[in-house]
């Protein structure tokens, strides 16, 4: 008779969101590898790199809400607040108290996507665009054994191809092994479906050739994901979105209605994107049946930022936070993957 293997059972999405949260509040080892995030916005990469074990030495940010809300949760890493093109390379390595290049095992960074954006205008000459190359002169300054980028997946579509091959260029320039692949954090613990281009570099000299994590869970859905919150009055969404309601009202068994990029969101499905802009009421995700944007809970929930993240600002401010970030759980398994097979 053919042998019948027990399945283990998949953890509850809280269960793996607490689990990964303890993780972050241990004590680092002394052998911990080392990261330094540029462009880090609130904390959502740091986090994942955290949860994952890592030692993070410097974050690099400019925005004083995100630069706040990062000092509020990561209380021993320094920040540089400001501009990253006028952080020198030998002011970054004394911030982070490097002594030299090739010390450094992670360099991590999500330049601003907002140029290459599908849901924005896609300026080809858009400044922002040309943030990467910030990166760039820091990582060619502290040679770190790898360095992990992230954007959205509108740099590869249409016009913008062109300066994605640019980018890649500049990277495999700088001495890396690099590889760019399109990953869905819904399939790594997310309730969020969120598609972006990672680019994972190994420096030339280590022989080794990068890779990525293979999907790690089924979508987990909203329904999941909110399961058990508990909230207070004072977490309620400002606008209730009536108008906005009765215009796309939800059918039982139809999809989700759609309306200049306004989507309510399915409890049997991973949460579609979350965008930064909570205020304009013709745009983003609101509620599967309550007419009303997500609060500030029930999105940390999405975007799989733990309970115990504390964010800062007012509604609007903490949804940007939020939405420009990248689900902490998606760079977790980013991470791990690089710890156990370049690190």
């Amino acid at each position: 008779m053919p042998v019948v293997r027990a399945q283990i059972p998949e953890m509850k999405y809280i269960d793996t969101l607490n689990e990964a949260w303890q993780q972050h509040l241990l004590p680092r080892e002394p052998n911990a590898p080392t990261v330094i995030s540029t462009f880090a916005g609130a904390g959502g990469s740091s986090l994942g790199y955290s949860m994952a074990g890592y030692r993070e030495l410097l974050a690099v940010e400019w925005d004083n809400n995100a630069v706040e809300t990062f000092k509020l949760n990561f209380p021993g890493v320094p920040v540089y607040h400001g501009d990253i093109a006028k952080l020198s390379v030998d002011e970054c390595m004394k911030l982070s108290g490097l002594t030299g290049p090739r010390q450094l095992d992670v360099l991590d960074g999500s330049p601003p996507c907002q140029g290459f954006s599908t849901a924005g205008k896609r300026i080809m000459d858009d400044p922002r665009n040309q943030l990467f190359r910030e990166y760039v002169r820091l990582l060619r300054g502290l040679q770190p054994k790898v360095f992990v980028m992230e954007n959205v997946s509108g740099m590869v579509k249409g016009k913008m191809k062109i300066i994605f091959v640019e980018i890649l260029r500049e990277l495999k320039a700088s001495g890396y092994n690099v590889k760019a692949q399109l990953l869905n954090a819904m399939y790594f613990n997310v309730p969020q479906s969120r598609e972006r281009m990672i680019f994972i570099g190994v420096r030339n000299d280590l022989g080794i050739v990068p890779t990525f994590p293979k999907a790690q869970t089924r979508p987990i859905t909203v329904r999941e994901a909110l399961s058990g919150l508990k909230q207070t009055d004072s977490d309620l969404a400002p606008a209730k979105l009536k108008e906005t309601w009765q215009m796309y009202r939800v059918l039982k068994g139809q999809e989700p209605p759609r309306h200049f990029g306004l989507v309510v969101t399915d409890w049997n499905k991973a949460s579609n994107t979350i965008v930064k802009d909570a205020g304009n009421t013709a745009t983003g995700i609101i509620h599967p049946d309550k007419q009303r944007r997500f609060t500030i809970p029930e999105i940390k929930r999405i975007a799989s930022f733990p309970d115990g993240f504390c964010m800062t600002g007012d509604y609007k401010t903490q949804w940007m936070r939020i939405g420009n970030s990248v689900p902490p759980l998606f760079m977790r398994a980013i991470a791990r993957h690089i710890r156990q097979t370049i690190l």
